[in-house]
Order: C-alpha cells, then structure tokens, then sequence
C-alpha cells in the first residue's frame, strides 16, 4: 500500500513527462516519443484508479496548460498518434505487439490531457490547445486547424477497421473512452459557452462516412461481451527504464485497483460501447439542421436473418444484424441502467426489433428482469424504473402480447417475497409487480407520471387479463381500496379546511391538486376494472369472487357523478350475481359462491353491460425529449464509465444525486 502511493507520488517528477509539459519543443520525428510511449501498466479500471492519476498529474497539468503555446506538445503527441493509426490494422494482422503497444500508450496520454482540459476550459480553448502546434525552425506555427477532427476521424476508423484481439483489446478500449471524453464538453460547460464542436464533427464530418459500420461495430461488441485479457508481467523494452516512470505507474495502479476490480464489469468494452453509442444517438435528435447519422443507423437496423427485404420510404444507411443475439445480450444485462435505455430506443424507434421482439415465443426473457428490476426499485435509480416501466407500455400497445404473457405459466418465482406463488402466468406477475410500484410510487416517489404510465399499462392489457390469480385479483382490489380510502380523508380534510378557510387558504391549492390526481388514477382503476368485466368476464371468476367480496367499496362511487358511468357494469354485474346468489342456501360457503359465479357469468344477458371504447394508451416522448435524455446518458457515464469525473467542475447535473 505505502509502495503505492509512493510510487504514484514520483509522477509529477518524472523526466519524460516534465520534458513533455515544459516550453521544450518536441516535434512529432523526435526519438523522445519512442522513449515515452515505452511503458506497461496495468490500465486504470475504477473512478478511484482514475482519481488517483488524475490528481497525481495535475501539477503537470499546470505546466503543460502554461507553456502549450510555446511548444505545440501536445499537438505534436496527436500527430504521432495519427502516424501510428494509418498502420495499426496492417499491424495487428501481424501481430506487431510493440507498434500497437506504443500507438496505445500514445492515445492513453492523449485521452488523459483531454480530460483534464474538458473539465476546466471551455471546448473552443480546448480545441486552440489540442491543435497549437510546434513551431518550425523559422518559428513560425505550422497550420493544424483539423488535427482534432482528424483525431476523432481516426479513432473512429480504429474501431470499425482494426481487428479486435487480445492484443488490440487495450487499444480498441481506450478509443472508445478517449471519444467519450472528447465528446463530455456538454458536461461541464456553463451557460452558453459550449458549441459542441466535436459532436458536430462526427455528425457532420469525415468520420460520419463510418456511421453505419460504428454503430454496428458498438452493438456486435455489447453482443459479444468480450472479456479482456489477462494480464502479463511484461517489463519494459527500453533499457534503462524499469526504475521511471511506467513502472511506477504499474505499481501504483495494480495495487489501488485490484481491491475495486470485482465491481467492474466484466467486459469493459462491451458496457463502453453501449454507453459511446447511447452519447452519439441522444445528441441532435432534434435538431433539423445536423442529421445525426447514428442515431439513423441504429433506428433503421434490421434482422441478418429477415428474409424480407425491406422497402424505406426514403433513403436512409443501415445494416444488418443478428437479433436473436442482440436480444439475448440485452436480456441478460437488463440489470443495467444503459442497456435498459438502449432496449427502450429500440422499441420505441426500430420498427423491425419491435416486431422481432413481439414475435418471439420466449417474451418471458425480456420481461421477467425488468419485472425484477421494479420488484427492487429501492435498489434502482428513478430513471431506471421510469423506463423500465415506459418499456411495459411500449409492449402493451401490442394485443398480441398482451394475450400471450397469460398464456405462459411460471414458477417457482424466487425473488417475488410479498407471498409464496407456485404457480402464476407471467401477465399475473406483471401486474403484481405493476400495482406493487404504484404502491411504492404514493409512498416514496410521489411522481404522477409514473403513476400514469403503470395505469395505461395496466389498462392496455385489461381487456386482455384472463384465468387472474386469487392473489392478483386481491391485490388488484386493494388498490382501489387504498386509494378510495385516501380519497375519503383527503376530502374529508377538504371539508373540514372550507370551515376553516381563513387558516387554510394557501394550502387550499395544493389540497385541491390532491384531489384531482386521486380522482383520475381512481377513475383509471375503475375503468380497468371495467374493462376486463366488459371483454373478459366469463374468464375472470375468481376476479368476479373478490369483487363480491369487496363491493362495499363501489356502492359510494356509484353515485358520484365522476364515477358513475365507469361502476355501472361493475354494480349490474354484481348485482345480478347477488341477485342469483340469494336463491341459493341460506349461508353459502366458498365452493358455493364459485358454482353461482361460474354459471351467472355464463347467463348474464351480455346487452345489460354499457359499451365503453376498448382502453388503448400510446406512449409518446415529451416535445423536448433532450431535455431528459441527454443529462440522464451522461448521468451514466459519470457512474458506469469507470472513470473519473471531477464532480466539483460538473454543471449539466448534480453528481451527488443518483439520477443527476
């Protein structure tokens, strides 16, 4: 432990990097990068990794920021970066470990600069640093007004061209985090002092020719969850250098970092991709002068193994992909909260993986863990449950679905602990757990448009809910129970404030907005209640036994002239049933209710139940969804990337809360 912090303490007095930040010019042929670039370490896999770097280099920082335009260094690292790039596909194939090694550690530096420029000065000011370069003999500054669009073009073109292996896994990783970082100036800019100048280079510049090919190249790496390899004890191949600075690096940061590795993911590069690709996909979605070409590209992906052709409206790049794999990666990882927003895009806006998704005959897959993910909501972040839930919507809209999850049984439910089901259909256990985040929700969370989207979930799939569970249809009627019993306080405490209104005026407003939002989710509850009366009654005895059991609860609302349309098939069909009930024995028992249940569903004149439009609710994103979506994707890279993110220079969100 003392050795590594020690170790990591030498850093700021290391040669090569001091010669790097200093006014010493080292143009891009200088031999001094084949002496930098020859380092192993052991790459940083945490925030605490990273932190521990980041604070260690920051002296050297200062430096470097002071004497930039006099030496043009770091401009000079990127151009020896680019030379090395042109040629690490033709090196990869064969296996030159030291030229991939060195391209590697050259963009390792490159990234860690960027960082900690990104998240002190504004992007324009980065961009003048990254592209100052060294002056030539005559002094004069040779012209590098693209050199960052050509960084960003060529880190591009290592992932979609350079072939992944054990040897390229580094590589391949720290491109994709150095486009995270060169992207992130949204993060920490203040006001309108961000023009989003390297976003817009890949939307509009030379790497957005690879669009196709990036995108498809991040989702085959979430697919394949690669792992990376494991690491050698190489020692360094420059003589002399074992005692500087690269072997200091190796021990600081294996030993800060093998306490924390277990917390990481086990592919890294997988969980980067999806968040690289969540970036690129949520910026200019709405911006009708830049076409986003990625957000195009996976919005119009299809299936490799779709015989069908498919015929677009207008002419739109795409590619081919194999759903079955991608489904089952996304299934698997629906723990996390970036698959699970990657999933709800490609619901949401890829026609061809929603009908995909909707035909398979294993939908119980993709069900059960977001189901398990609302289960556990105290162990998820708001924004987790709210597009989980979002996601349930999507399918409801989908009567097929809703038909079939009453179709598949399930057992054995393990981590369903309110009460021991043996055997439900998975619509029982989605309602279940749909009611059970209702519930959570006017207790913990209060959101009303949670509340909204479980209730149209809810409602979509009612006219479809069949063979319902005792338990279900218990818990079912217990909502409506805990609300109408809120609803009757709440009024009652409207009633009570009138006589008391000189007191009570300015709580008057809110009160009221109380008993709006009651009376619409009771309404919704009634009108679901209805619904399966109205479409499903002859297959929802036990549904019909507990709303016997409870009709006490429905009498008040009969007459309520905001309910009263919704409870009159549910009063008629008690009712008739009670009516029916009273010509049987005088104390009839369990066994005997049913029996009466079982055949005056059957008799009831289906012209005495009123007629309502079949409930149908279409999820739609808000007008300005960036607004939402572009600080919760970078809400997760702060938390999944596994770097770290100096929150005191974050503006865009609150990193101290867990949503942002």
């Amino acid at each position: 432990m003392g050795a590594g912090s020690s170790s990591i303490s030498q850093l700021a007095s290391n040669e090569y990097l001091k010669r790097f930040v200093s006014e010493e010019v080292l143009t891009p042929n200088d031999p001094f990068w084949n002496q930098l670039l020859s380092f192993t370490f052991s790459i940083p896999n945490t925030s605490s990794d990273h932190r521990l770097l980041e604070e260690s280099i920051m002296p050297l920082y200062v430096e470097l920021v002071q004497n930039h335009s006099k030496s043009g260094n770091v401009a000079s690292l990127i151009h020896v970066f680019l030379s090395r790039a042109t040629e690490l596909k033709a090196s990869a194939q064969c296996e030159n470990t030291v030229f991939t090694w060195q391209a590697h550690n050259a963009l390792f530096i490159v990234r860690c600069v960027c960082k900690l420029l990104i998240q002190h000065l504004s992007e324009e000011e980065v961009i003048e640093v990254l592209q100052t370069s060294p002056p030539n003999e005559e002094g004069i500054s040779e012209d590098s007004q693209n050199l960052v669009e050509d960084l960003v073009t060529s880190l591009v073109e290592v992932v979609v061209d350079v072939p992944l292996a054990d040897l390229t896994y580094a590589l391949h990783q720290e491109a994709t985090i150095t486009l995270l970082v060169l992207t992130s100036a949204l993060v920490f800019a203040s006001g309108d002092d961000c023009y989003l100048s390297v976003l817009k280079m890949l939307m509009t510049g030379r790497a957005s020719i690879h669009a196709c090919l990036f995108v498809k190249t991040l989702l085959r790496r979430f697919m394949a969850q690669d792992k990376p390899p494991a690491k050698s004890e190489r020692g360094s191949i420059i003589l002399g250098l074992a005692s500087g600075l690269w072997n200091v690096l190796t021990l600081g940061l294996a030993s800060s970092g093998e306490e924390e590795q277990g917390r990481g993911p086990e592919s890294p590069l997988a969980s980067l991709s999806v968040l690289l690709l969540l970036v690129l996909t949520n910026h200019y979605t709405a911006d009708r002068t830049t076409r986003n070409p990625y957000r195009q590209a996976l919005l119009h992906a299809q299936n490799f193994h779709d015989p069908a052709e498919s015929t677009p409206t207008q002419a739109v790049a795409t590619f081919k992909l194999e759903f079955a794999t991608l489904y089952k990666s996304l299934f698997t990882h629906l723990q996390d909260d970036q698959t699970t927003l990657l999933l709800y895009l490609l619901l949401h806006k890829n026609d061809d993986f929603r009908t995909y998704v909707l035909a398979r005959t294993d939908v119980e897959s993709l069900v059960l863990p977001i189901l398990h993910t609302l289960y556990h909501a105290p162990d998820s972040t708001s924004h987790h449950i709210y597009m989980s839930l979002i996601i349930l919507l999507i399918l409801s809209e989908d009567d097929s679905f809703n038909k079939t999850i009453h179709d598949i049984p399930l057992k054995n439910i393990t981590w369903y602990t309110e009460r021991f089901i043996s055997d439900i259909s998975l619509g029982g256990l989605l309602i279940l757990v749909v009611i059970r985040t209702i519930t959570y929700n006017m207790t913990k969370m209060r959101d009303k448009y949670l509340h909204t989207n479980c209730l149209a979930a809810l409602a979509n799939m009612s006219s479809q809910f069949r063979s319902l569970h005792p338990y279900v249809c218990q818990r079912l009627v217990s909502l409506f129970e805990t609300l109408s019993k809120r609803y009757s306080r709440l009024c009652e405490s409207l009633r009570a404030a009138e006589d008391l209104l000189d007191e009570s005026e300015s709580e008057m407003p809110d009160a009221l907005g109380d008993v709006g939002v009651l009376e619409e989710v009771l309404r919704m509850v009634l009108e679901i209640l209805n619904s399966v009366l109205t479409h499903q009654l002859a297959h929802n005895h036990n549904l019909v036994y507990t709303l016997l059991y409870k009709q006490h609860l429905f009498h008040p609302f009969s007459t309520h002239p905001n309910f009263q349309d919704v409870t009159q098939n549910i009063e008629m069909v008690l009712s008739y049933l009670m009516g029916r009930l009273e010509t049987t024995k005088r104390d009839p028992g369990v066994q005997d209710v049913q029996e009466v249940i079982q055949q005056g569903v059957l008799h009831l004149p289906k012209d005495r139940l009123k007629k309502f439009p079949e409930l149908k609710f279409k999820y739609v994103e808000e007008n300005e969804p960036e607004d939402f979506f572009i600080p919760y994707v970078w809400t997760l890279v702060y938390q999944k990337s596994g770097l770290y993110w100096n929150p005191k220079c974050i503006c865009m969100f609150d990193p101290s809360q867990p949503d942002g």
